[in-house]
């Protein structure tokens, strides 16, 4: 339930005052950081007849607007994989709304509404994106100490630039070694962060694309924070041609007709990819070694409760 109490106490907290600055001089660093490699800026998209479908394509918000039909952007992955048709590389800090499962309240993970720094590179391999996001986070743990001091200081954090490359782990073995829900397991017993490798087909959405000689493994990734905080990043190549697409989208039980601006895009062409997706509020998270998301952010908006 809403209190306005409970509200003016967050807004008003010392720890996310703090947390917020440490978030501010992150994101002047990321923008310093991939404008330096090359990549622009484009503005979010919020709306559109299509998103991201993350495993139930049902679930989404939507509104009605001149008579037309929009969903609330989940995440920029169509959108950013079409304006590869104008620039190479691109980024955005994009809204997204998430309507995660009410019990998902006290993970300290889950916001119905985040930010993503979201990117992706023309022509592409997965291998590509891994060491450009290794790079960043080198980048930001060994400039943001000069910046962000007295903030790091009031938490009590040190965070050291992780060491390259960083551990891979094939997702068959986190299973393996942790069970299904690997993640918080797996990352409790990490000191540095790592990479998870080859997510089956089916655990992942339609766009990740398959190893042309090994159907149903992707050419994905996850990265993962030491510490027990959890998933960093998600990424990998993109399925980019309409058959492999199509195929996909059966597949997963999805009706075609539910993408199909989408469909229509591709089949004029789309370019080979690849890319990922930081979450802001986890990254802020992680940095100050917050207990929860709630308090990486101004006017955060925990599943299942009514927030400002």
């Amino acid at each position: 339930m809403l209190t306005i109490d409970d509200e003016r106490r967050l807004l008003t907290s010392e720890k996310v005052r703090n947390a917020v600055q440490v978030q501010s001089h992150v994101l002047g660093i990321a923008r310093q950081f991939f404008v330096g490699r090359g990549f622009v800026e484009i503005l979010p998209v919020v709306i559109s007849p299509f998103t991201d479908p993350l495993t139930d394509y049902r679930v989404r918000g939507e509104i009605e607007c001149y008579g037309f039909h929009y969903q609330i952007t989940k995440s920029m992955i169509f959108h950013k994989q079409m304006a590869l048709l104008s620039l190479p590389r691109v980024f955005c800090f994009s809204p997204n709304i998430r309507i995660e499962p009410a019990e998902r309240r006290t993970s300290g993970r889950h916001l119905i509404e985040f930010v993503q720094l979201d990117l992706e590179v023309r022509d592409a391999s997965r291998e590509d994106v891994m060491k450009l996001a290794e790079d960043f986070f080198a980048d930001l743990f060994e400039r943001l100490p000069a910046v962000a001091a007295d903030e790091l200081r009031f938490f009590g954090r040190v965070i050291l630039p992780p060491r390259r490359p960083f551990r891979a782990i094939r997702h068959d073995e986190a299973v393996r070694d942790y069970g299904n829900d690997f993640e918080l397991g797996l990352s409790q017993d990490l000191r540095e962060p790592a990479w998870i490798l080859d997510f089956p087909a089916e655990s992942r959405e339609f766009y990740d694309r398959e190893y042309p000689d090994r159907p149903g493994v992707l050419r994905d990734m996850d990265l993962v924070y030491p510490e027990g905080f959890g998933e960093a990043l998600s990424g990998g190549e993109r399925e980019h041609e309409l058959e492999s697409i199509e195929k996909r989208i059966i597949r997963k039980g999805i009706d075609l007709a539910s993408y199909k601006y989408y469909l229509d895009f591709a089949r004029t062409g789309l370019p080979a990819s690849a890319g990922f997706g930081i979450g802001m509020e986890r990254l802020t998270r992680y940095i100050c070694g917050l207990d929860s998301v709630r308090e990486a952010r101004y006017f955060a908006k925990l599943p299942g409760t009514l927030s400002l």
